[in-house]
């Protein structure tokens, strides 16, 4: 389902779930990511449901607070993204330990032509466009990979959607992009 056309990253609160249709193949970047044969199977077989709450706090920086849970009780997790390029560590119940970091840029500070492909308008907030890059705390997980990703919306199959491109980057360098593509509602 379209997200409501008046929607735009000022504001990205509500509830969304991913659609696996629209969406790209997450398989190879899981496995690169250590997460296991069977946990990625039951990731494929569940729906995640994402409930998104954006806002500033006192000081005027913007929080974007998802909690994630899939379905059949497979599990859930939560995403804090403080859009003010500070790394933070975080540990993720499927990909370990992470450190993050997120803010608005313009699309002439991404370095992936993936990354800026297809967004609407809507997707900008003064010129710029939600960027997060994740990457394995090695030293604690023991694993090497890098992610980065651009938030916003963009026509699918002629409806306004809540999407995300990925750029991965493998522990030997393997490079893959995907689009996550999430329908608005219930």
């Amino acid at each position: 389902m379209a997200v409501p056309a008046d929607m735009t990253t000022r504001n990205l609160s509500g509830k969304f779930h991913m659609s696996k249709e629209l969406s790209d193949d997450s398989d190879e970047i899981l496995r690169l990511q250590g997460v296991g044969w069977f946990t990625r199977k039951a990731i494929r077989m569940a729906t995640l449901y994402l409930t998104v709450k954006h806002f500033k706090d006192e000081s005027g920086v913007e929080h974007i607070d998802i909690d994630q849970v899939l379905s059949g009780g497979v599990g859930s997790s939560n995403e804090h993204r403080i859009l003010d390029w500070e790394e933070r560590p975080h540990e993720d119940s499927v990909f370990g330990a992470v450190l993050s970091k997120s803010r608005r840029v313009p699309l002439s500070d991404v370095e992936h032509e993936w990354l800026k492909k297809d967004w609407l308008d809507e997707s900008f907030d003064d010129g710029a466009i939600i960027y997060t890059c994740a990457k394995s705390d090695t030293a604690k997980s023991g694993r090497t990979w890098f992610t980065s990703q651009t938030w916003g919306f963009e026509l699918v199959n002629g409806e306004k959607r809540y999407t995300r491109h990925i750029h991965f980057e493998g522990p030997k360098d393997e490079i893959i992009e995907i689009r996550l593509v999430y329908d608005y509602g219930e």
